[in-house]
């Protein structure tokens, strides 16, 4: 029995004493400093050496040129819109072949250039494109100008980038070249910028930048000898100019003026009727005239009428005392 117990003591004390701790070797740590090394990656792996881990396939990097030309062909603008650009003379004042206008606010810019064409002796065509997007090297803007606006009106010519108006361009037609000098050209081009970097959105950028070029070209005009008016300031020109540009009317005041044209004559003549109907009812009310019927009385004891003796209590006021209202009336019976 005390053999017994010595065993179980002996066994307890063994299983009480823990294994010693691994320690790092000079060799790992210094493939731990340098990153070499990911303690606990085994364990993830599932494998039980390092020539067990999946090796990494070996990804080529992109060379500087691979680089430059995707960015590149990644700025210019896509080669199927080229044709739309620069294949003609634009047949409108916006040209926008991408889209990057909405429909209204496309139809407003329009409105707005052809207006400017109807009141000045100079077209104002724009090419709009993306703020981050760069015409092609292969196309010459000047030589584009040339080509489609040497005949015909007088035009200046605009490339917008929407969004990044301070990297728009401007180009004059060859009727306005030798009159409007580069310096003219370029001043124009940086006052409608300025005006436009002051708007907080790419929209009012655009709108701002259209209304002072088409206040600038009115200089161009008078340089060129296009107008014989003299005026001492073009603000007359500039109210002209805002004129067409119009807030669009509230759905509710549209949708207010159309119910009206379809159901306004028929309104028209149902309130008349009942504003009719409704005075006549008050008219006749008004000239109503009431009577009160005449009930017979019974004869008091016999005769035709009572003795004519009693008391009668009125009250006029119900601010003073009912004696002070009393009437005094003859004593007819001497009492």
């Amino acid at each position: 029995m005390k053999g017994l117990v010595w065993l179980l003591s002996a066994g307890l004390a063994a299983g009480a004493v823990k294994p010693p701790l691994p320690e790092w070797s000079a060799a790992d740590k210094t493939a731990l400093e340098k990153g070499e090394l990911v303690p606990g990656l085994l364990l993830l792996l599932g494998e039980d050496s390092p020539e067990g881990a999946p090796a990494e396939p070996e990804v080529p990097q992109p060379t500087a040129e691979e680089l430059a030309e995707k960015e590149k062909a990644a700025t210019e603008v896509p080669e199927q819109y080229l044709e739309a650009y620069f294949g003609e003379r634009p047949t409108s004042f916006l040209v926008d072949p991408q889209g990057l206008l909405g429909t209204k606010d496309a139809r407003d810019r329009e409105s707005f250039l052809k207006y400017h064409a109807g009141d000045s002796e100079v077209d104002l065509f724009v090419y709009l494109f993306d703020g981050h997007q760069s015409i092609p090297s292969e196309v010459r803007e000047e030589e584009i100008v040339e080509r489609f606006f040497s005949e015909g009106k007088p035009a200046v010519v605009v490339y917008y980038f929407l969004g990044a108006p301070q990297k728009s361009d401007i180009y004059v037609s060859p009727q306005l070249s030798e009159t409007v000098s580069a310096v003219e050209q370029r001043r124009a081009l940086i006052s409608s910028v300025e005006e436009a970097l002051e708007k907080p959105d790419a929209l009012a950028q655009f709108e701002a930048f259209c209304v002072q070029l088409s206040i600038r070209i009115y200089w161009m005009e008078r340089a060129a000898g296009l107008v014989t008016d003299v005026v001492a300031t073009p603000l007359p020109r500039r109210a002209r100019v805002q004129e067409p540009v119009a807030q669009a009317e509230p759905e509710m005041l549209v949708r207010a003026r159309e119910w009206g044209v379809r159901y306004g004559p028929a309104a028209g003549i149902m309130g008349g009727a009942i504003f009719t109907v409704v005075g006549g009812l008050a008219f006749a009310r008004r000239r109503a005239r009431y009577r009160f019927p005449v009930f017979d009385v019974a004869p008091r004891l016999g005769g035709a009428h009572a003795a004519g003796i009693g008391a009668v209590i009125s009250f006029g006021s119900t601010t003073q005392s009912p004696s002070s209202q009393r009437n005094d009336v003859p004593d007819y019976l001497g009492l």
